[in-house]
């Protein structure tokens, strides 16, 4: 037998046999990208719902300050006026400006608020202004502020005012669910020490007003990041 038949049978019986053609294996790229993706959105949602269990602790933990004998001015901050006469909610701030008053805590007051989109013909500073009279205030010691359309603008545009006014120390008169970012606002926009004297509301559908409030914090926050970023 020849060397080269040899190596011709070796190479047959090494040869592999033909059999069944193997199954491709399973596609494990898209499934580990589904996981990826149910992890991704799974701390999204728990980053979002941490979120907004601390801005509703934020809503529900009013600003808890003791008040001093008396500051230079009182600031009401504005809502809706129904028919140019303060919508409920609004006449609880002024009733609560109006004990604040009596208490002595100021002798001047700002009322903050614009036109509102509701077919008033009156901006809602000029509709806090004729309660505050109607309820016994001197109509010389309430000072208006007409333009504010948000809380940021009614603080703001507040401040020029007792900047103009030479007025330094302030009392800010809201709903217990609004005073926690109004407080922040105030701090943001300057005021000296600001204080908020908040109310609680007897004729708002809290609900609404709190989850709009979530909403309404977060907003300001993103804000108030630009803000210090100069943009």
């Amino acid at each position: 037998m020849t060397v080269k038949t040899s190596m011709n049978r070796k190479l047959r019986t090494a040869a592999p046999r033909p059999g069944k053609p193997k199954k491709p294996a399973p596609r494990l790229g898209f499934r580990r990208f589904f996981v990826r993706l149910l992890r991704t959105a799974a701390i999204i949602f728990l980053i979002g719902l941490a979120w907004i269990i601390y801005i509703q602790w934020k809503v529900q933990v009013a600003p808890d300050q003791a008040l001093p004998k008396q500051v230079d001015v009182g600031i009401v901050l504005g809502a809706s006026l129904r028919k140019d006469i303060p919508s409920p909610g609004l006449q609880e701030r002024l009733d609560w400006a109006v004990e604040l008053y009596k208490q002595g805590k100021f002798k001047q007051l700002i009322v903050s608020g614009g036109l509102d989109h509701n077919g008033s013909k009156l901006t809602e500073a000029e509709g806090m202004r004729n309660y505050l009279v109607k309820m016994g205030l001197p109509a010389k010691s309430i000072l208006l502020e007409p333009r504010a359309t948000s809380t940021y603008e009614n603080l703001l545009f507040s401040k020029h005012i007792m900047d103009e006014q030479g007025l330094e120390s302030s009392i800010i008169i809201t709903h217990q669910y609004h005073g926690s970012r109004s407080l922040d606002i105030a701090e943001t926009v300057g005021l000296k020490e600001p204080l908020v004297s908040s109310t609680k509301s007897e004729v708002l559908f809290m609900p609404y007003h709190e989850a709009r409030e979530t909403l309404a914090y977060t907003k300001w926050i993103w804000t108030k990041l630009l803000l210090k970023a100069g943009i």
